[in-house]
C-alpha cells in the first residue's frame, strides 16, 4: 500500500499545483471521479491505463508518478536491485491478482520509454475489462506463460516470445497458466 500511497500523493500534489479539482482532472483524463479519489487516497491499486491518462491530463510523464528523483546521464540497474515501484491491478475494477512493476530506469530524467520487469500473478486481469491508452508496448516473456488479449484476438506467449503492439487497441496482459509469469515490458506513452 505504501507504493500506492506515494502515487496518490504525487497525483494530489500535481493536481493541486495546477489548481484543478478532482472533477476537472476526471473530465480532462476521461477517468471517473471515484477512480481519482481512490487513487489519491491509496484505496485503489493503480492500473496502468488510468495512470497514463491522468499523467497526460496533468502534463507530465508516467515516470513522474513512479520515480522518486531524476538524474541526467545513463541509469544502471544491477541484477536483483530493481525495487518494486508499484503494484498495479490489471484494470481499475479487477480484484484478482496483481502485477508487480520493477522499474529498470527509475530516476532517468526526460525519458520517453518506461522499461519494467513485471511479475504477473495468476488471476491478474479480467477479459471483460480491457485497457486502452495512447502509445505502444513491447513485452518479452522471461518466465512462464503469458496471455495477451489484443482486440478480438488472444495470443499465448511462452519464455523467449515477444509481442509489440499499439496500446490504443483494447488489451490485457495476464498469466496464462496457474503459475506466476515474468516479463520485460517497455511502455511508450507520447507526452
Amino acid at each position: 500500500m505504501a507504493n500506492d500511497d506515494r502515487i496518490g500523493i504525487k497525483i494530489t500534489t500535481l493536481r493541486e499545483a495546477l489548481g484543478i479539482t478532482r472533477d476537472e482532472l476526471a473530465e480532462r483524463s476521461g477517468c471517473e471521479v471515484v477512480v481519482i479519489e481512490e487513487l489519491e487516497s491509496g484505496a485503489l491499486a493503480p492500473s496502468l491505463a488510468p495512470l497514463i491518462k491522468i499523467t497526460r491530463a496533468l502534463g507530465c510523464r508516467l515516470g513522474t508518478l513512479l520515480d522518486d528523483e531524476s538524474q541526467l546521464g545513463p541509469i544502471i540497474t544491477r541484477a536483483g536491485l530493481a525495487d518494486v515501484v508499484a503494484r498495479f491491478k490489471g484494470t481499475a475494477t479487477d480484484t484478482s491478482g496483481q502485477l508487480a512493476f520493477h522499474s529498470l530506469a527509475a530516476g532517468k530524467a526526460s525519458k520517453h520509454m518506461e522499461p519494467f520487469m513485471i511479475t504477473i500473478q495468476p488471476g491478474a486481469g479480467a477479459a471483460s475489462d480491457l485497457s486502452t491508452h495512447e502509445g505502444e508496448e513491447f513485452i518479452y516473456v522471461l518466465e512462464g506463460t503469458v496471455e495477451v488479449e489484443y482486440g478480438k484476438e488472444t495470443h499465448m506467449l511462452t519464455s523467449g516470445d515477444s509481442i509489440y503492439y499499439d496500446s490504443i487497441v483494447p488489451h490485457e496482459v495476464r498469466a496464462g497458466s496457474g503459475a506466476p509469469a515474468r516479463i520485460l515490458a517497455v511502455v511508450y506513452a507520447p507526452f
